[in-house]
């Protein structure tokens, strides 16, 4: 029997409070009382409960973190027995072997056969931090590629690669200098005006061409260290390039002796189907950064690398907390389960996509429905002629859905992420969708 949402009031008494506390004494993040006023008490699989009683369908994953599901028992379980024997001993100075263990996993899981090494840290911000030195010291280059719309952190080196909005750059100049910007291939919307979807290879041949014939003319290649990419665009809107743009890139690249430094921190560890999204487009890069999902909801991240880059004497990079014991014994559990639910996630996630694609022959306002496996998204716009962007009418879309039990996050200037839990089933999916609907009937009003 499906578990449906349940919402009596939102925000509700128990809520307000909590939230007119929260903004009393914690910072300004980017916390959306005005359409997400949720408060959460506890969450069960995709479901979350608040301090008011009421239920919600979990369909951002606490931001692309508990691709497992809230509370998964096996990860629970990790997590008590390692909590029993010790729940730190930095890994910096001292030796355990979950953290060994974990290593191996992942280096095993990445693509290709070369010799690889991981770097723990305690975020993806961090993951990105930590790959730049890596380039830096591994190559003796200095500076980088990075694509507009794109997001890799909003710490000050990693702020540098960050295009993804102007407000998480506004009052932080200088970042770090030496990265360049290039335009990302995507199929929908781009500098050249291409339709994607019918033209993939001509609008790779343009994101390369414009490297080599704009960014070469004043930035020397031989000094370009790495390109860094996601292989879906996450905040920049869940954009899917074309099929062949990675092996195109990668072709690139290595005539330049750049190498690819792939940001899996909000694809990877089966958001998309495969273990890491680089793995659809048949590409093999020198670097994986990741993070979020990985700790099952406990902060963890690295970065999986070639051995040949890797720091050779000790203080050269350091963290008290990267590679937490108790996090990485949750990170093993996730790894393991996320193996067995990847046959299931290409499955729900076509189930959902299907869901997806009719939405957008059936409304105007829905221009592109794009994603793979469970990381799919809708762009919504004023008309589909004009592609005019209708972000006021995005957020309307997501506060309804919240009113009704369904928690969705935006993502880009005006689309909408579907990223529920990997466990989720078509029936839960199902339920979801019909929430959708008339959440997105009532904004239109």
């Amino acid at each position: 029997m499906v578990v449906r949402p349940n919402v009596k009031e939102l925000p509700g008494k128990k809520a307000k409070e909590i939230i007119e506390r929260n903004f009393k004494y914690l910072a300004t993040t980017t916390q959306d009382p005005e359409n997400l006023p949720i408060v959460i008490d506890h969450g069960e699989g995709i479901r979350v409960y608040d301090v008011d009683g009421n239920v919600f369908y979990d369909f951002a994953s606490g931001v692309g973190v508990i691709n497992v599901g809230h509370a998964h028992p096996r990860v629970v379980e990790a997590i008590k027995k390692q909590a029993e024997k010790f729940t730190h001993y930095s890994l910096t100075d001292f030796f355990y072997e979950n953290a060994v263990v974990l290593a191996e996993k992942l280096i095993e899981l990445a693509p290709g056969d070369i010799e690889r090494k991981v770097v723990y840290g305690n975020s993806g911000a961090e993951a990105n931090e930590a790959a730049m030195k890596l380039v830096k010291y591994g190559t003796g280059r200095k500076q980088f590629l990075a694509f507009y719309h794109a997001f890799h952190g909003r710490t000050q080196a990693v702020l540098s690669l960050t295009a993804s909005k102007w407000v998480q750059q506004d009052g932080f100049f200088p970042t770090m200098p030496g990265v360049t910007h290039i335009p990302y291939p995507n199929p929908y919307r781009n500098t050249w005006g291409i339709d994607g979807y019918e033209e993939p290879d001509e609008l790779t041949n343009r994101v390369l061409d414009f490297i080599e014939e704009y960014v070469f003319r004043h930035v020397p290649p031989h000094e370009i260290g790495a390109i860094f990419f996601e292989p879906i665009q996450g905040e920049g809107g869940y954009v899917v390039p074309p099929k062949g743009f990675f092996k195109a890139l990668k072709k690139f690249a290595d005539e330049y002796g750049i190498l690819l430094a792939d940001d899996e921190v909000q694809m990877g560890i089966g958001r998309t189907g495969k273990f890491w999204a680089i793995e659809h487009f048949g590409v093999e890069p020198d670097l994986i950064q990741f993070g979020k999902a990985i700790g099952g909801g406990l902060p963890l991240a690295g970065v999986i690398h070639r051995a040949d880059i890797s720091f050779d004497k000790p203080g050269r990079h350091a963290t008290t907390f990267g590679g937490n014991p108790v996090a990485i014994a949750a990170g093993i559990e996730v790894v393991e389960i996320v193996k067995e639910l990847l046959p299931h996630v290409q499955e729900v996630g076509d189930y959902l996509h299907k869901y997806l694609e009719e939405f957008k022959e059936k409304y105007e306002v829905i221009g592109d429905a794009r994603g793979l496996g469970l990381a799919q998204a809708v762009e919504i716009v004023k008309s589909k002629e004009t592609k005019e962007k209708y972000p006021e009418l995005r957020d309307r879309i997501v506060k309804e859905s919240a009113k009704r039990g369904l928690i969705l996050l935006g993502c880009g200037d005006n689309s909408i992420r579907f990223i529920p839990p990997l466990i989720v089933t078509k029936e839960e999916i199902d339920v979801a969708m019909e929430i959708f609907e008339e959440a997105l009937k009532a904004a239109l009003k």
